[in-house]
């Protein structure tokens, strides 16, 4: 199985893929569009990314609060992963709890402001994945698995 990793914000998709193994996740891209709900470009894009990589499934960050219960994005997430499942129709969709993401990527992100700014969902999109797919090796359960 090869995984694709997907950092769902208002305005950008960051995008990682589980190495051919399944058990490194690595950055690819960020998909940056307009406006919150122009996705047919993203889709397409990652359309393009999954036929590349070989994907077999989606890994989708869950923006939870910190205590557990479901953020403001959750709902929008969602919404999105809906769009997915529609767009992908035969490829499975996990939830994956993504607490922290950015806030445990800006402690290892070594570079400027701007460096930052410009892979921050990348990275975040990387850490969703790794926590997936070190889960794999581990009892630890998905949103969805729970």
């Amino acid at each position: 199985m090869r995984y694709m990793g997907l950092d769902f914000g208002d305005k950008t998709i960051g995008v990682s893929v589980s190495s051919p193994s399944g058990k490194v996740a690595v950055g690819i891209t960020t998909l940056t569009r307009q406006e919150e709900l122009a996705l047919r470009s993203s889709l397409k894009a990652l359309k393009l990314i999954i036929k590349e990589y070989g994907i077999t499934n989606i890994v989708l960050g869950y923006p939870k609060h910190l205590d557990g219960r479901d953020s403001q994005r959750c709902e929008k997430t969602l919404a999105f992963k809906d769009k997915l499942n529609r767009y992908f129709k035969s490829m499975p969709v996990e939830l994956w709890d993504e607490r922290l993401s950015t806030r445990a990527v800006s402690r290892v992100f070594e570079g400027t402001r701007q460096q930052f700014e410009k892979h921050v969902d990348e990275m975040a999109a990387v850490y969703i994945l790794q926590g997936f797919l070190d889960s794999k090796q581990s009892p630890i359960n998905s949103i969805e698995g729970e």
